[in-house]
């Protein structure tokens, strides 16, 4: 049995433990970012602009995500279609692992990252480049009940920005998604980032803003049709508190947000956890790290309860010393908490 699919019985029965948190290595980026997803690489001699090839390359970004599969400590690798087909379909990584293959099933235009586009700063359309029968095999196949060896999970991403239109056109694709998805045998997350624009509304209460949203948007579907769990911003201990208490039934995860510095990775969540999440989806936060399977492996004892955020970064630039790796920080700073930003863009 895969690791998430034991750990959501365990929630679901009421008999989860602190080893019962899911950790998920959003690997993704590529549907957002371009060419800059891996993240930088070495300059060509004499190269200095990031236009003539700082960036790492696809095959290093799929050796990266290949060492977090063989590592084995996270539950979920996030994956575009692309690389799930080579990983997944062409080299079978996923059939001796715990670990769950899923794929981006949507990608709205908010995360269109690209290099001089301004489309994040534009209020969010929905859009979808990949199909369920691709993530599941591949290919157009007209029984999707056959066994897949690609992924039968998939996240689906909404960002409300209290344009009527724009979100009403958004909840219809998501009904036509969701309903697709039952059809096809196909289980999905659902990731809800806060307006990606000035929404008119106070920073404080950008939290119940969301969570209302939430439970709106879901209370008409039912079981057959819900999402697996939740993937949210962190708005704070109050509104997660708040969503948590209404639906004890509703998973929640939090997302990673932004890089920020080791303790912003390692208290928020810690904090998440605390506050009711089950879930935790890192993605920059573990891709841009000095050593990310050290990282992932300091996110997993911190949820299992048996470091605390600081002496787990104490403990992480010990290991990168160990290892002659040097840090993006010295210690001193890479210990303070900075304020980031909970848009996937950043």
């Amino acid at each position: 049995m895969k690791s998430l699919d034991e750990k959501i019985s365990n929630i679901r029965a009421g008999r989860a433990t602190r080893r019962d948190f899911i950790l998920a290595d959003a690997k993704d980026a590529d549907m957002a970012f371009g060419v800059t997803a891996p993240g930088p690489g070495r300059c060509p001699p004499g190269g200095r602009h990031e236009a003539e090839g700082c960036w790492k390359s696809l095959p290093d970004y799929q050796r990266q995500i290949r060492e977090v599969i063989n590592q084995g400590i996270v539950d979920i690798v996030l994956l575009s279609a692309s690389n799930l087909e080579q990983l997944a379909m062409q080299e079978r990584l996923f059939e001796s692992s715990r670990i769950t293959p899923a794929a981006r099933a949507n990608d709205t235009t908010d995360i269109w990252v690209v290099r001089g586009g301004k489309y994040p700063t534009l209020p969010s359309r929905t859009f979808r480049t990949a199909t369920i029968e691709h993530m599941k095999y591949g290919r157009l196949q007209a029984d999707c009940s056959q066994p897949h060896t690609g992924a039968d999970l998939g996240l689906y991403s909404i960002t409300f920005t209290n344009n009527v239109e724009l979100d009403h056109r958004a909840l219809e694709e998501f009904a036509a998604f969701r309903l697709e998805a039952e059809t096809k045998r196909f289980r999905y997350f659902l990731e809800l980032f806060n307006p990606n624009v000035d929404a008119g509304l106070p920073a404080r209460e950008l939290g119940g803003f969301l969570n209302d949203h939430i439970v709106r948007t879901l209370a008409g579907v039912t079981s057959a049709g819900r999402p697996l769990f939740l993937k949210i911003p962190y708005n704070g201990p109050g509104p997660l508190e708040e969503l948590v208490a209404y639906d004890p039934k509703l998973i929640v995860g939090i997302l990673g947000g932004s890089a920020g510095t080791t303790l912003d990775a390692f208290q928020l969540i810690h904090d998440a956890q605390k506050y009711g999440a089950r879930v935790a989806l890192f993605g920059r936060k573990i891709n841009l790290s000095e050593h990310p399977l050290a990282f992932i492996e300091f996110l997993r004892r911190i949820v299992d309860g048996e470091i605390e955020p600081v002496d787990a970064v104490k403990a992480y630039h010990a290991v990168l010393a160990k290892l002659q790796i040097k840090p993006h920080r010295h210690l001193q700073a890479d210990l303070q908490p900075t304020t980031g930003s909970m848009h996937y863009r950043r």
